[in-house]
């Protein structure tokens, strides 16, 4: 009984003692939120948060480390969190730093890493799907290694964060899910569509107009640049609709995903109505008024076009390397497989998504029927269109009122469209109308058709776990701050002439490194603005070279986002160019590399450099254009007459 009730007393005082610590933790009144690492000399942010939304009046704060060094002091007004930026310490190591508010101390801890550590995780990823050409093994790779960094050097802690914090946390990101789910459909879709004939018939019905190699790939990039509103769905449709035709043609798919990659985010990034533009309007828009200025953002935006010299060159080589039928480098020896051997990938390729062989071919004496396919996907592409306006509007109407809709320019409320809900309803409807179009005609069974969709989802489930790794490791980037850290040992060495140059070389390397060109943009744009505004003028150059530099610097930004993305092999992008052409992912990035080296080098000697000297865009594109073509005749051999 004795020892009953000494059971009964700890274990109430037990409880007690919870409570009452509970109880004091949840009187707080702030909570100090840190990055998980933090890298020596290089600025992050700390948010504060209030525990009692309700809390008035203003309340005084400092931040300082645990020796006593004060990083920040303001004010906290109202109960709302604030973030405080440019933050940074010295040394390595664990890091304490203490928020002091209202007589209340809050301890936050970090931990900050050598900078090198941040380059390595993305690097590592690259390298190794090169040379290993197993993707998902390099992706993973790449992500357990940063974890290794971010957990304390621990191995075996780090591997299983990299599934939890990572994979597990990238799955709950809206936009994720959403690209996983209508690239899902869309294989549903083109499985339905093979099976019920509709591809071959369409097939037929296009070799009529382009019987050779130089008709099938100007077919495929005219119709990468007709699907300009949005790259996923151009990227999407432009592959798994041209690679049926340009098999047959004996055309690589190497060289069909290249042409998808090098089209989709090009055309979208520059086009007046897209689904990029009020992306990138906002991010000029905001730099402006973070400046000061009352600029159009609108207005410069179309302005930085003739400026956007990546994805012009890009444009004038590959329409000039599908009409003259010349190649060079891997991608050459793709050509000369494919045209020879008629293998149009190779004996060795693992292809990430291939409907084609997952569903084979539609039983001998299936009608072939062009408008089976025709229907589904001209259903998507207005459906889109549709959609981003539709959504777009009502958007707009929600933030603005009513009365804003009269005013609004279509490209305002295309931008402000909801792309990703937009386009699984879109490739909902075109999945549903397909299997009607099959059911409805008798060419299919419901149930045939139904398996056929199933069969084309299986056939993309490689693609997902990729794209899911790729998310990934863009999440470690950003949680060990490589952006960050090549921003800051980037911008130490400037010369105003030279921003546009460095603009545009520096967005590449970040998109590149972290596979996202939004991103990039993100990071960027509020730097390089103020920079190139401020620094011509301080060094005492012209008013109207000033301009061209701001110009020229904004431009840069953007077009070098989208060149790096183009060659990153853990952007998501180039991963569904892979998906859609039925590529295998390592051949498409290396066959590729070399031509996006080329107008990418090219971009930035005959066009950033000489903007730095207000030489216009009028001049550089006809001379960069002309360099581009006598490039492929000399370098490049002919591929039509093997």
């Amino acid at each position: 009984m004795r020892i009953r009730k000494v059971l009964i007393l700890f274990s109430l005082s037990f409880f007690l003692l919870f409570f009452t610590a509970r109880t004091i933790k949840a009187e707080e009144g702030f909570s100090l939120s840190l990055p998980r690492v933090v890298i020596p000399n290089v600025p992050f942010k700390a948010t504060i948060t209030p525990k009692k939304p309700l809390i008035a009046g203003e309340h005084h704060f400092t931040l300082s480390t645990a020796e006593g060094k004060v990083l920040a002091s303001g004010v906290i007004r109202d109960g709302k969190p604030i973030t405080v930026k440019d933050l940074t310490v010295k040394k390595r190591g664990k890091i304490t730093l203490i928020l002091r508010v209202d007589g209340e101390k809050i301890e936050g801890k970090t931990r900050a890493i050598p900078g090198v550590l941040s380059i390595l995780p993305p690097l590592l990823a690259i390298i190794l799907a090169l040379t290993l050409r197993e993707v998902i093994i390099a992706l993973f790779a790449g992500v357990w290694l940063g974890a290794f960094f971010i957990y304390d050097y621990n191995p075996f802690t780090s591997f299983l964060h990299a599934l939890d914090n990572y994979y597990v946390t990238t799955l709950t990101d809206y936009n994720h899910a959403a690209i996983l789910l209508f690239s899902l459909i869309l294989g549903g879709m083109v499985g339905v569509m093979s099976k019920s004939g509709g591809m071959q018939g369409l097939v037929e019905k296009i070799a009529k107009f382009a019987k050779n190699a130089r008709g099938g790939q100007l077919a495929a990039r005219i119709m990468g640049v007709l699907i300009f509103f949005d790259d996923y769905s151009n990227t999407l449709i432009v592959g798994n609709t041209m690679r049926p035709f340009t098999d047959k043609l004996h055309i690589s798919r190497e060289k069909l995903s290249y042409i998808v990659d090098s089209s989709a985010a090009c055309i979208a990034s520059i086009a007046v109505i897209s689904t990029w533009i009020g992306f990138e309007v906002s991010l000029i828009n905001d730099a402006f008024v973070n400046l000061g200025l009352s600029r159009n953002a609108y207005i410069t935006f179309l302005r930085t076009i003739p400026s956007r010299f990546y994805p012009i060159f890009t444009f004038i080589f590959g329409f000039a390397a599908a009409y003259m039928v010349r190649d060079f480098g891997p991608m050459y020896r793709a050509e000369v497989r494919a045209r020879t051997k008629g293998l149009v990938i190779a004996p060795n390729a693992v292809p990430i998504a291939d409907p084609d062989v997952a569903l084979g071919h539609p039983p001998e004496g299936t009608p072939r029927r062009w408008y089976n396919a025709v229907i589904p996907i001209g259903i998507i592409i207005i459906g889109t269109f549709l959609g981003l306006y539709i959504t777009g509007r009502n958007g707009i109407i929600a933030a603005k009122g009513a009365a804003y809709i009269k005013q609004a320019k279509i490209y305002e409320i295309i931008g402000a469209g909801d792309s990703f809900r937009v386009l699984i309803w879109a490739f909902t409807i075109g999945s549903v109308v397909a299997i009607v179009l099959a059911v409805s005609q008798r060419i299919l069974k419901l149930g045939e058709a139904l398996h056929a969709w199933v069969q084309g989802i299986k056939a993309m489930v490689l693609a997902a776990i990729i794209l899911l790794s790729a998310w990934s490791i863009g999440a470690i980037c950003t949680d060990i701050k490589t952006a960050d850290y090549v921003v800051h040992i980037s911008l130490g060495f400037l010369s105003p002439r030279l921003i546009p140059l460095l603009s545009f070389t520096l967005a590449a390397a970040i998109s590149f490194a972290t596979g996202s060109s939004w991103g990039t943009m993100a990071i960027l744009m509020p730097i390089v603005v103020p920079l190139a505004y401020k620094a011509p003028s301080a060094a005492g150059l012209s008013p109207g070279l000033g301009e061209y530099i701001l110009l020229g610097s904004i431009a840069g930004v953007l077009a070098g986002a989208a060149f790096g993305d183009h060659c990153s092999p853990i952007s998501d992008t180039t991963i569904m160019s892979s998906m859609a052409s039925g590529s295998d992912h390592i051949d498409h990035v290396r066959t590729q590399l070399p031509y996006a080296l080329t107008v990418g080098i090219t971009s930035g000697i005959i066009g950033y450099l000489p903007m730095g000297y207000g030489i216009s865009p009028a001049i550089t594109i006809p001379i960069g254009g002309v360099l581009l073509i006598a490039f492929l005749r000399l370098v490049g051999k002919k591929t039509d007459n093997l």
